[in-house]
């Protein structure tokens, strides 16, 4: 048996990761060309690579230079089709990676469960390596590992690569092929390779390649038949059937988009990157989990433990959270996705089906529609750059979170709006889901009080306006309202609450929560978002710009970013040190283009605060959920939500710049 020891390396930025995907799954792809986190068949599944979160054993599929390069990274146009390009005196090669879809159109090509990286040398020569080192289910499983024939090429005396665990099996295929005449095919060597040592539980394969100008080879990591049809591999099959069409489906998809606005290309992308989150049978999700939201710190969970605070510690998002709904309906609607905004909501319908015995909802579901999300510390992980601890699952499924009923209202009177019609049978259910928040939200605060708890001032903002989405919808559909006038007078309580009991009249703003009202908080932004109040109030007018202040002077703001809050400052259970919020930046571009149009001072500001933040996305218009202070991203990546909320930025303010001249 050949045996190759592998040379060391360390870790990859987060932020230096493009995505792949096919709405069944994703992976992430590193800018020096690794598969670094992959769970397959589904986002949800274990990992068969996780690199990024353990550099040695998380498991990793390469096709790296041995050789010196320069590296660049870039999506087809208007696709999810990702091009690696290495680059040195000698040659240029190409590595186009993505993961297979089909146009609709095409019924008769079935859907290929398939991870495809094509090599090509454009210029010159180039010598490569690949390794594929699957650490199947979270790097907990022992594999075998075998060199077989290949029964499914055409020709003669080709290998395949075989792994296989108890509960999963992938085989490494390729093809060899040339694009110019007098250039013979590529000569593929596959050999054992032994990771073991660094903590792996199974043997990996390698194959170090010498590619000329015009050769190909293309790898295909498959799952089992069960999992994915059986299909033979040609390069008709390979490059007709999967490259082509995969692209064109991307292309075709974006062409549906009806946005017009300014900033159209960042608009675009991450509607693409949205796309990619989407769990097509069902809801939406991300492909990572427990990426760190401070290198080094503790802060790489998902466990919200503020029961009532409205952002939440978004690190593990393999899961569809109602939370997220309206922001995603109303980004889908806003670029003419009906049919996606159509489809999520008869998820979340669903859902509303599957009450709690208290009437309540959990704030997540899993992307198929389950309760059960067991959380699991992975101990045996080093965690990106040494972050730990690494954590699947969250143990805060069944917190209780008061804002998600503004957020589910929201989006059931968004897709009634714009999608279909309310279903008869629901409209009672969301009756007795407001019925379920008075009787809740006056207990929650009740209990707060009487435990010496903090009622965190966004958390109750969002509420509020669930009981006027209610009063809307009923009057906009003339659907019977038996409890408006308890409607009514539980949405002018909690209005006068947060007005008396949130407010500092010192500071002239509003604070965290009732009982600190001198420690900021970048959820209250969300205030105008949710028609808690005028964007032109003096109250948040003042409120927006302490925020707007830099942290030395009291405010959130550091270079046109926003922190969520003061970590010094507010005792959150969780310790550690954070980035600046994407999600919090892009609330304050929003809240900055509603106020502008009243004050072109703030219409002003905001245009320079978007235009900042687009340099803060990736080499290729991605983002990640936080940004250090050095400007590196941190957290959740690909992050679905900052997205969302990018997509719904750039439409307001682009909206806003064409009203006000």
């Amino acid at each position: 048996m050949n045996i190759h020891q592998p040379t060391d390396r360390g870790y990859v930025p987060i932020s230096d990761h493009a995505l792949i995907g096919n709405l069944r799954t994703a992976a992430l792809v590193s800018l020096d060309g690794s598969i670094e986190s992959y769970c397959v068949p589904n986002f949800d599944s274990p990992s068969v690579f996780a690199r990024i979160l353990d550099k040695d054993k998380g498991g990793h599929f390469s096709i790296t230079p041995r050789a010196p390069f320069t590296t660049k990274q870039n999506y087809f146009p208007s696709s999810n089709v990702l091009q690696t390009k290495f680059l040195n005196d000698k040659g240029v090669v190409n590595i186009t990676d993505y993961l297979p879809r089909k146009p609709s159109s095409e019924t008769n090509v079935p859907f290929l469960f398939w991870l495809i990286r094509r090599v090509e040398v454009v210029r010159g020569s180039f010598p490569l390596r690949m390794e594929c080192a699957p650490a199947f289910d979270y790097a907990r499983a022992k594999h075998t590992t075998e060199i077989i024939p290949d029964d499914s090429h055409p020709g003669e005396g080709q290998n395949k690569v075989l792994f296989r665990s108890d509960h999963l099996s992938l085989d490494l295929r390729f093809l060899g092929e040339h694009t110019m005449e007098c250039v013979d095919d590529p000569i593929v060597d596959l050999k054992i390779l032994d990771l073991t040592p660094k903590g792996h539980l199974g043997l990996s394969a390698y194959c170090d390649l010498d590619l000329t100008e015009g050769q190909v080879v293309t790898f295909i990591l498959r799952t089992p038949p069960e999992a994915g049809p059986e299909a033979k591999l040609t390069p008709t099959t390979e490059k007709a059937q999967s490259l082509g069409l995969t692209n064109s489906y991307w292309n075709s998809w974006v062409r549906r988009s009806a946005y017009q606005g300014s900033w159209k290309e960042a608009v675009h992308r991450s509607a693409l990157a949205l796309k990619l989150l989407i769990f097509e049978p069902t809801g939406k999700s991300s492909p990572t989990f427990s990426l760190p939201e401070y290198i080094g710190g503790t802060r790489n969970w998902s466990s919200r433990l503020r029961i009532s605070f409205i952002l939440g510690l978004m690190v593990y998002f393999r899961a569809s959270w109602i939370r997220d709904s309206s922001f995603t309906l109303y980004a889908l609607i806003r670029l003419g996705y009906t049919y996606e905004a159509n489809a999520y909501m008869e998820f979340i319908f669903e859902r509303l089906k599957d009450k709690n015995p208290d009437g309540s909802l959990q704030i997540m579901y899993t992307i198929h529609g389950g309760k059960d999300l067991e959380e699991i510390e992975l101990t045996h992980l080093d965690g990106h750059k040494g972050s730990k601890p690494v954590r699947i699952g969250n143990g805060a499924a069944d917190h209780l979170q008061l804002d998600i009923y503004g957020e589910l209202m929201d989006c059931v009177y968004l897709g009634q709006k714009f999608g279909k019609p309310l279903q008869p049978d629901l409209y009672p259910r969301m009756i007795s889901f407001i019925q379920t928040l008075i009787t809740l939200g006056g207990a929650r605060r009740r209990v707060a009080i009487d435990r010496g708890e903090q009622a965190f001032t966004g958390c109750y903002a969002v509420p509020h306006a669930t009981f006027g989405t209610g009063l809307r919808l009923a009057d906009k559909r003339s659907l019977p309202c038996p409890k408006r006038n308890e409607w009514i007078t539980a949405r002018d309580e909690l209005y006068e609450e947060i007005m008396l009991k949130a407010w500092n009249p010192e500071l002239k703003c509003f604070g965290q929560s009732y009982e600190e009202t001198n420690v900021l908080d970048s959820s209250v932004l969300i205030m105008p978002l949710v028609f808690f109040i005028q964007p032109s109030d003096p109250r948040f007018v003042n409120t927006l710009k302490q925020i707007l202040k830099t942290p030395d002077r009291g405010g959130l703001t550091s270079n046109n970013l926003v922190y969520r809050y003061d970590v010094k400052k507010s005792d959150d259970g969780v310790g550690g040190e954070e980035g600046t919020f994407c999600l919090c930046t892009l609330w304050c571009i929003e809240a900055l283009t509603r106020a502008g149009t009243y004050d072109k001072a703030l219409l002003q500001r905001a245009i320079s605060m978007f235009e900042d933040f687009l340099l803060y996305t990736n080499h290729v218009g991605l983002c990640t959920e936080e940004i250090s202070e050095a400007g590196e991203g941190l957290g959740n990546a690909v992050q679905g939500f900052t997205h969302v909320t990018l997509i719904s930025a750039a439409y307001n303010l682009s909206r806003t710049l064409g009203q006000v001249k």
